[in-house]
């Protein structure tokens, strides 16, 4: 028999230690597949040791988060079981309008980084050292990924790959290693949630991307998902399919699919709405349901 695993990859800052975090992770993925499905719930919880998290981020910041002051936050928001008005307006504000605005330009224009603020500055930072794979740090992260999925295509297991934020850029090139390095066969469906990967400044520095030919793009992917929540600056240029059309004329993957329009992360903590953490987009029953919808067809 065929077996189902899920492979998380975290986005950037540091984290908790991997057990606390997986099992954090866990809670509320299931939480938000049991919103969209509370039979596929149920059944996916026999699948928790096939939950696997890349835990790359104590290889980049050489510490660990504590996060026993979130973690009420957390249950709060799996007692929560929608945006609320607030929520809602802070995901539209004109504050969030302007920062959009503002990161569009520098997307394009990269020499206006320098107008940013510090805290924008700092993530661009560390984008660009992982792309410099200073010390092979990016190397060795993208390592741990491929320790994991590696075997899973090699035994033909059906792989539910999930990228948040820096984590689907790290799952991208792992992917295109795999294809391209190793001569890796086999397919993976990927879903990414606060993905930076329609940003210019990131396709211009992916793996193989100079555009047009198949080996410009990883081939293990079969079906495509992507979720972008309302107010998430993180994910600019919003639509995957946009970026990456030329995967689907190529025959490289079998669909390209967005959810960017009417979604909500509501997690919050006492700083307010934060609508690109993990925990938030994970209990979300849109993306339950495209985690329950794959369980179901593999």
């Amino acid at each position: 028999m065929t077996l189902k695993h899920i492979v998380f990859v975290p986005g950037k800052n540091p984290k908790p230690r991997a057990a606390q975090h997986r099992e954090l992770l866990w809670r509320t993925l299931i939480e938000g597949v049991r919103r969209a499905d509370s039979q596929v719930a149920e059944s996916l919880q026999s699948g928790r040791d096939r939950f696997h998290l890349v835990s790359w981020n104590y290889l980049y910041y050489h510490k660990y988060k504590d996060i026993t002051r979130e973690i009420p936050w957390i249950d709060a928001l799996i007692n929560k079981h929608g945006p609320t008005a607030q929520d809602i307006r802070q995901a539209s504000s004109w504050e969030i309008r302007i920062s959009s605005f503002v990161l569009n330009m520098v997307d394009h224009v990269p020499v206006l980084i320098r107008f940013l603020p510090e805290d924008a500055r700092s993530t661009e930072q560390e984008i660009k050292r992982y792309f410099n794979n200073g010390d092979g740090v990016a190397a060795d992260m993208r390592k741990l990924l491929k320790h994991i999925v590696r075997p899973l295509l090699e035994k033909r297991e059906s792989v539910l790959l999930i990228g948040h934020s820096l984590g689907s850029v790290i799952a991208y090139d792992a992917l295109w290693e795999l294809t391209h390095q190793e001569k890796l066969q086999g397919k993976v469906d990927f879903l990414t949630i606060g993905s930076p990967l329609g940003m210019h400044y990131i396709q211009r520095s992916l793996m193989g991307m100079n555009g047009g030919r198949p080996r410009s793009y990883p081939g293990l992917i079969r079906h495509w998902v992507n979720v972008a929540a309302e107010g998430d600056l993180v994910a600019m240029g919003r639509k995957l399919h946009d970026s990456f059309g030329a995967m689907l004329e190529l025959g490289l993957v079998d669909s390209i699919d967005d959810h960017c329009q009417g979604i909500y992360n509501f997690f919050c903590t006492n700083e307010g709405l934060n609508s690109h953490r993990s925990f938030g987009y994970l209990v979300n029953p849109a993306v339950g349901s495209i985690i329950a919808d794959w369980w179901k067809r593999n």
